[in-house]
């Protein structure tokens, strides 16, 4: 069984398993990485990689060169040292690849520079106010405030799209993985926006929750905009590169429930789903999840019935136990669910998670692994002892009896 079908079989509930796929849920958290290289692990990844200032990128980049606008766009910048890191740790060969619509496609420019503080237009046409003495940003003007400013956007981006969005482009990115992919050298995990996050991202979080009254034909266009590149674009990657996972970024719940209602819900993401997830299925992806953090236990039914088929990361700490979860949908699958905690207080505490969450294990449809990104307050002893425990674990096949 090779990695990519052993992922596939450890999410499809198979009991014919050598064993379990090993994997994490998120690519390592910077300072995380950092007190870990005080403590003996290697410095070549941050050697390679930096983690941009602005606010809106959650992505490593290369120190070395310039970035194209396709490479941010067509996004694979940290994939080669994220999947060198994690298997020096002894996770399985994980590929993670994204897909961007090109908001980012703004010059930046200084409006203002004085002692204290300097004012920018960043690439994804905010305003902000970066404190020189400080870490603070103050967000001043988002890209989005009405319907005109929608229009300008759009009509900038499908220009972004025209000119750099190529089927020449697709293939002189995402081919180079084509290989491995058929092979199962590895399996693929795919990452996009979806259609409470994208909103978001261009008006504000509290503009957004206005819009909702304020503008909703404005949300369905730009979410009807960003399914329709979707289905463009996505046709054309996944033809190269069908992938065992494809992650829809949301975060639209907090510790205290979702912030929209089911019935908003239905209407402004759902909808976009039900249009979504068979396109996706039809181009040969196996599982669709949706990361969210928080509570949204709500809001399962109707995820379910938009056609996802699985979350992460199973926010512990947000009031999300995957053995309650699973115990009201046994079909839903998971990855994450791992208080990331835990990891902090020794392999007593390490040991005790992963018994409360065997159950799960054992049921099959699910990849353990941290419910986020490890804290920095975690020794890299520790999470190796982790990583130690999680294979033994993943040794295990439905129905028997875990090796202590």
């Amino acid at each position: 069984m090779n990695y990519r079908e052993r992922e596939n079989a450890t999410l499809a509930f198979d009991s014919d398993l050598d064993r379990g796929a090993v994997e994490e849920t998120f690519y390592p958290w910077e300072l995380t990485i950092e007190q870990w290289e005080s403590q003996g692990l290697s410095k070549r990844f941050r050697e390679k990689l930096v983690f941009p200032t602005m606010p809106t990128n959650n992505l490593y980049l290369p120190k070395d060169r310039e970035v194209k606008p396709e490479e941010k766009y067509f996004n694979c910048l940290m994939t080669e040292e994220v999947l060198n890191y994690e298997r020096s740790l002894g996770f399985d060969p994980l590929i993670r690849v994204a897909f961007r619509i090109p908001f980012e496609c703004f010059e930046e420019k200084v409006i203002e520079d004085t002692a204290e503080f300097t004012i920018k237009l960043d690439m994804d046409g905010w305003t902000r106010q970066y404190y020189k003495n400080s870490s603070l940003v103050k967000e001043l003007k988002p890209v989005v405030s009405n319907e005109e400013d929608w229009a300008r956007l759009k009509g900038k981006v499908q220009k972004e799209l025209d000119q750099h969005c190529t089927e020449e482009n697709i293939q002189k990115i995402y081919g180079p993985y084509k290989e491995g992919h058929d092979k199962g050298d590895y399996a693929i995990r795919f990452r996009m926006s979806g259609f409470f996050w994208t909103p978001r991202i261009l008006l504000g979080i509290e503009e957004h929750m206005l819009a909702f009254y304020d503008y909703p034909e404005m949300l369905h266009d730009i979410n009807e905009f960003a399914l329709q590149v979707y289905m463009k674009i996505l046709d054309k990657i996944f033809d190269i590169i069908p992938p065992n996972v494809v992650l829809i970024e949301e975060d639209l719940s907090g510790n205290n429930g979702p912030m929209l209602s089911p019935k908003s819900f239905d209407e402004f993401v759902g909808a976009y789903y039900k249009r979504l997830a068979p396109f996706l299925k039809s181009k040969g992806v196996k599982n669709v999840f949706v990361d969210t953090d928080g509570n949204f236990t709500s809001l399962i039914p109707h995820f379910l019935e938009a056609g996802i088929d699985g979350f992460l990361p199973m926010d512990v700490n947000g009031g999300m136990d995957i053995v309650a979860v699973r115990e009201k949908y046994p079909s839903l699958k998971f990855i994450g669910g791992y208080n990331k905690l835990e990891i902090a207080y020794g392999k007593e505490a390490i040991d005790k998670e992963f018994e409360r969450l065997i159950p799960v294990i054992r049921q099959g449809g699910y990849l353990p692994s941290c419910d986020h990104q490890v804290p920095p307050d975690a020794p890299l002893e520790n999470y190796r002892y982790y990583i130690k425990r999680l294979k033994e674990v993943m040794q295990e096949t439905r129905g028997t009896e875990l090796n202590k």
